[in-house]
């Protein structure tokens, strides 16, 4: 559990790991040194549970690494990362997701639907981004993200993965897009899980690092890019010539919008990442097939869902 600065949630995501039917389990909180009293409660809670185990970074290491500390300083087989201002939707929700890797050896990540909260811990929505409790190929899944330019497996809290496989650790090249990456490593090395059933609940608030992210287009756009780049000429990214294209243009299509709609990027500005990219009349040429792809391929998404 990393944190910072959450002194006002982590009672409630402490207390809800503590009344886990799944007991065998080390809770390791790290406070990136905050500045309000998280250090103070969870060394309460430590003091009360020894499966609790505190510590206060010195100084601030940033989000990324904070990860990767509590990466590395845990001692048990599955890795489960809950925020700090998060929480364990069901008192099952280890017992559930473990159960999963337990069965399937071959698999390298499990994830759950989960149920979005507000900062008062009041429900919003439930969002489940793969039908019924299935297993797929991990490369399946990971073209599948790409294409979509979506993170459809779930933030951190969402899901519960082999600490072996993971001993590379979060890539720090990374902020916004950290998880999804370690989401596309893991899945390099096996298949992947999904409990179609809300078992956590991830928060959305004002103060949290990635609404702060979202608002840095430049952060979006390059990360997009590296993320694009690293993974797309992967041999088991296979996509017909018209998906690969998609996949390809999605994210300056996304640059021109935020251009056209959002007035986040200036035309010339726009522009500029575009000419890297592809060329403003390939570009331009290309536009109208786009939207029409585009348009098909959410007419087929929506027969699907029927």
């Amino acid at each position: 559990m990393p944190t910072y600065n959450y002194a006002r949630y982590i009672p409630e995501a402490i207390d809800s790991v503590l009344m886990q039917s799944y007991e065998d389990f080390e809770l390791i909180v790290i406070d990136d040194a905050s500045r309000d009293n998280t250090a103070d409660i969870v060394a309460r809670y430590a003091r009360g549970d020894k499966r609790v185990q505190a510590s206060v970074n010195a100084q601030n290491a940033g989000m990324v690494n904070n990860w990767n500390r509590c990466l590395s300083r845990a001692s048990g087989e599955y890795i489960k990362f809950l925020f700090g201002d998060d929480r364990l939707e069901s008192p099952h929700a280890l017992a559930r997701m473990a159960a999963v890797l337990d069965r399937n050896a071959d698999m390298s990540l499990v994830a759950t639907a989960r149920t979005i909260i507000d900062e008062h811990s009041n429900s919003i929505k439930t969002v489940s981004t793969y039908s019924g409790n299935e297993s797929f190929p991990g490369a399946e899944i990971v073209a599948d993200c790409l294409l979509e330019r979506l993170n459809k497996i779930g933030e951190p809290s969402a899901v519960l993965f082999r600490k072996k496989q993971a001993e590379r650790g979060f890539d720090p090249r990374y902020r916004q897009m950290v998880d999804l990456e370690m989401w596309f490593h893991l899945l390099e090395q096996g298949a992947f899980g999904y409990i179609d059933e809300p078992l956590v609940a991830f928060r959305k608030h004002p103060q949290q690092e990635t609404v702060k992210n979202t608002a840095n287009t430049e952060l979006l756009i390059r990360e997009s890019f590296l993320l694009l780049d690293e993974y797309s000429p992967k041999p088991y990214i296979r996509l017909s010539p018209w998906k690969r294209g998609y996949m390809n243009y999605l994210p300056l299509y996304s640059i021109w919008k935020i251009y056209r709609t959002h007035k986040k990027l200036s035309r010339k500005e726009a522009l500029a990442y575009i000419d890297a990219r592809y060329g403003r009349g390939k570009f331009y040429l290309y536009y109208p097939l786009f939207k029409l792809y585009k348009a098909y391929r959410r007419v087929v998404r929506g027969k699907h869902e029927l």
